[in-house]
């Protein structure tokens, strides 16, 4: 949409949509792509709707909490780990959850930020950190990474 309708505009990147909107409200000749809850929250007018390049397009939020959420016995996990750059290895971390039969929704890698060639791997998995095959498999994942960090277990939805 954007190389569509938009090549003679200067693209500014921003940390948030909610950034963008600030400051499409505050200087006259800016606009963003946001929300329509947005345009509603700073008083913006919508130019254009469905802008996306997917029609099955979404965005995922979090609600983070101390308290973990309770097992609904449809349920998913979020874990990040890290792996050494050999060989095999993210394989063999990832085996364990193969052969436990739990289904991955995602994985995708982000560069650790802390040295060349060191990545963070984020995974979703269906399961509860409390169910005893999840426990199982993150155990047998840490035998194989040099970091992991459950983020958390959480009801599944359907989009």
């Amino acid at each position: 949409w954007l190389q569509e309708n938009a090549r003679d505009l200067e693209l500014i990147e921003v940390s948030s949509t909610t950034r963008a909107a600030q400051i499409a409200a505050t200087e006259p000749a800016a606009a963003a792509l946001a929300s329509s809850m947005a345009a509603e929250v700073y008083g913006l007018q919508v130019l254009e709707s469905s802008v996306q390049d997917s029609p099955n397009n979404t965005t995922r939020f979090l609600v983070i909490s101390p308290a973990g959420c309770p097992v609904t016995g449809n349920d998913k996990t979020s874990l990040m780990f890290s792996i050494q750059d050999r060989v095999g290895a993210l394989y063999s971390a990832l085996e364990p959850f193969s052969r436990l039969k739990l289904s991955m929704s995602k994985i995708e890698s982000r560069p650790s930020k802390r040295k060349n060639w060191e990545y963070f791997f984020f995974v979703d998995f269906e399961g509860h950190i409390e169910d005893p095959v999840v426990s199982e498999a993150i155990k047998e994942l840490g035998e194989h990474c040099t970091f992991v960090k459950v983020l958390g277990s959480y009801p599944r939805t359907e989009l």
